[in-house]
C-alpha cells in the first residue's frame, strides 16, 4: 500500500490540511494520507503548542469518517524532539510491506539540507511537493525522488487561526464545522 506521510504539528489542524491531503489521494496514486501529528517539531517552539492528545482529537474530528485519511500518533511514543528519518525508519520496520512518501509544501525545501540525515530520507523515500507561492525555484525540487504537485492552496496557517482564536474573532469556514465547534467548547487556545 502506497501511504502518504503529512507531518506537522497540526496545531490546529485547517481546511487547507484536509485539501492538501485529499489533491494528494486524488492526483497521485496514494492509497492513505497518514497525518502524523508532531508532538514537537525541532524547528518551531513549543509554547504555542496545546497537548498533543487535544491535537490529535482534533485532527480526528476534522477527518471524520474518511477511510483515506488517518490520524497517526507514531510520533507520540519516540524521542522529543521527533526527526522524520527517525520516524520513517521506525514506520518501516513496522510496516515493512507498505511505501512511504513524505507530503510536503516546497517551502519546506528551502531549509531541507538542515534535516536530520536528509540525504539519507533523498536516497531511500520519495517526496511529494505542493508548490506554494513564492517557493516555486527551491533547492530539491528537480531532485528525481521529489514530485512536484500544483494542490489548490488556501491562504490561512494555524498561527493565523490561533491569532484570531486570542483576538476573539471567528475561525468559522478556516477549519471543519467539528474543529470549530470542539475549539469553541474547550476554549482552546485562549
Amino acid at each position: 500500500m502506497d501511504i502518504g506521510l503529512y507531518f506537522g504539528s497540526f496545531n490546529p489542524v485547517h481546511t487547507g490540511h484536509l485539501i492538501i491531503a485529499n489533491h494528494i489521494i486524488n492526483f497521485t496514486g496514494i492509497d492513505e494520507v497518514w497525518m502524523v501529528i508532531s508532538p514537537q517539531n525541532p524547528f518551531k517552539k513549543q509554547q504555542s503548542l496545546i497537548d498533543s492528545y487535544d491535537r490529535l482529537a482534533l485532527v480526528e474530528l476534522a477527518i471524520g469518517d474518511y477511510d483515506k485519511i488517518k490520524p497517526c500518533t507514531i510520533e507520540f511514543n519516540m524521542p522529543i524532539p521527533s526527526y522524520t528519518i527517525d520516524t520513517l525508519t521506525y514506520l518501516k520496520e513496522k510496516y515493512p510491506d507498505h511505501n512511504f512518501k513524505l507530503i510536503m509544501g516546497s517551502d519546506n525545501l528551502v531549509n531541507f539540507h538542515h534535516w536530520k540525515n536528509y540525504d539519507v530520507i533523498l536516497k531511500y523515500y520519495s517526496i511529494l511537493v505542493y508548490i506554494r507561492p513564492g517557493f516555486e525555484d527551491v533547492p530539491y525540487l528537480k531532485h528525481n525522488k521529489v514530485t512536484a504537485l500544483k494542490a489548490p492552496l488556501l491562504e490561512i496557517s494555524s498561527s493565523f487561526i490561533r491569532k484570531l482564536i486570542k483576538e476573539g474573532k471567528s475561525i468559522r469556514y478556516l477549519v471543519p464545522d467539528a474543529v470549530y465547534e470542539e475549539i469553541s467548547l474547550s476554549n482552546l487556545y485562549k
